[in-house]
């Protein structure tokens, strides 16, 4: 009897063992997003934008499998892809180059604020490098509360926060429009780098820069969420991002490599590495993937595999990195890819993959896009993403 009782209390210890490992694992990717979103009915509006068409489901196309560790062998379980995800991550970094330490405990400085319709904007500035402050706009609706919050990143911070409008560049006001849909969005951009043509962030330093400035602009949008989660306004559990274009490519790094934002648009960025594209999927120039200190030469090409091709661009594309690998780091936090002309209904089969991902979390519509035949978003394009933020956050 007592060595039937001894059994009986491993296997229960073995269970509970099992669940609390499953539920530390969840929360160490970032799961945020409550779990009554994964029962409660997908907006029929963006319902039909997580289905591949037929001809796209379970295509994989030519990208590795994210079910394959490095030394060949299967991912198969739930435990098996927080090693393999850890993997991934690891490798990634390694490349490009380890973050400094986040900078946690830091508030929001305003510099100035206004009453405007229904909202207050506050002009603010903080540390979004260990030795950079930046400066950007908080919006916060009229009213009490905790509510969701979205930081937007984009080549200034003026334009997604409406205090610059260009007639020739429409429907970028995503700060605007999602604080007016009741988000806390704290707007944040490299303005003085667009302006000088470097758009990037170097750290530690432009002429000896030790991270990719791709990487190091997803660093200073996890600081941004840091100073955005501090503030009493903000339901930190519920923090997205968002970024068209070059944005897009911020928002998209950022979101796959800091597990906290609990969901993310990404508006045509190019969302894997092609050289059919031209110069929107140019993750080879310096300002990206492709550092190597100024002064730079053949910026803006339409192809970044040339003989004299910089940075670590050429490495990954010659050894068969591809993005695809850190989408599968947003598993099981939901993310929409906005797609222009950089990213057309063929991108489905990345995508693929971390669908595939998820399946194996136990999770479904988590992975959708929207496509639109050019790279400027429009109104629809910006309404599904509006209303896949509020469905996941709200």
């Amino acid at each position: 009897m007592k060595n039937k009782y001894m059994n009986w209390k491993n296997v229960y210890l073995w269970f509970w063992t099992f669940c609390l490992s499953f539920i530390s694992q969840q929360m160490a990717w970032g799961q945020h997003i409550d779990a009554a979103a994964e029962y409660k009915p997908i907006d029929p509006f963006i319902k039909p934008y997580f289905t591949p068409p037929d001809s796209l489901k379970d295509q994989f196309g030519p990208y590795n499998s994210l079910l394959v560790f490095q030394d060949g062998s299967q991912v198969k379980t739930v435990q098996d892809w927080n090693r393999k995800r850890e993997e991934i991550k690891t490798k990634w970094h390694s490349i490009m180059g380890e973050w400094p330490v986040l900078l946690k405990d830091q508030d929001l400085t305003i510099i100035a604020s206004e009453q405007k319709d229904g909202y207050v904007q506050h002009h603010v500035r903080f540390k979004w490098l260990p030795s950079e402050e930046t400066d950007g706009y908080l919006l916060i609706p009229d009213g009490a509360g905790k509510r969701p919050a979205v930081v937007t990143v984009y080549y200034n911070p003026e334009m997604p926060a409406g205090v610059i409008v260009k007639a020739n560049r429409p429907y970028r006001d995503y700060a605007l429009q999602l604080t007016k849909r009741g988000f806390v969005t704290l707007s944040i951009g490299t303005r003085e780098a667009s302006a000088a043509k470097r758009f990037s962030l170097y750290y530690p330093s432009l002429y000896n820069a030790q991270v990719q400035p791709l990487s190091m602009l997803a660093y200073a949008a996890a600081n941004a969420w840091h100073v955005l989660a501090r503030r009493p306004e903000v339901d930190k559990e519920r923090i997205g991002i968002i970024g068209h274009s070059f944005g897009g490519k911020w928002a998209m790094f950022a979101s796959c490599l800091f597990e906290k934002f609990a969901c993310a648009v990404w508006s045509d960025p190019g969302i894997v590495f092609d050289e059919t594209k031209g110069s929107n999927v140019n993750y080879w120039e310096p300002w990206y993937l492709g550092y190597y200190p100024p002064p730079w030469d053949n910026v803006w090409r339409k192809t970044g595999m040339i003989q004299e091709a910089k940075g670590i661009y050429p490495k990954l594309v010659r050894e068969g990195w591809d993005l695809h690998e850190l989408h599968a780091l947003m598993a099981p936090r939901p993310f929409l890819v906005s797609g222009g002309s950089s990213d057309q209904i063929e991108r489905w089969a990345p995508l693929n993959h971390t669908i595939q991902v998820n399946e194996l979390l136990g999770y479904k519509n988590r992975v959708a896009m929207h496509n639109r035949p050019l790279h400027p978003p429009n109104e629809n394009a910006n309404e599904v993403a509006y209303r896949f933020l509020e469905y996941f956050l709200k």
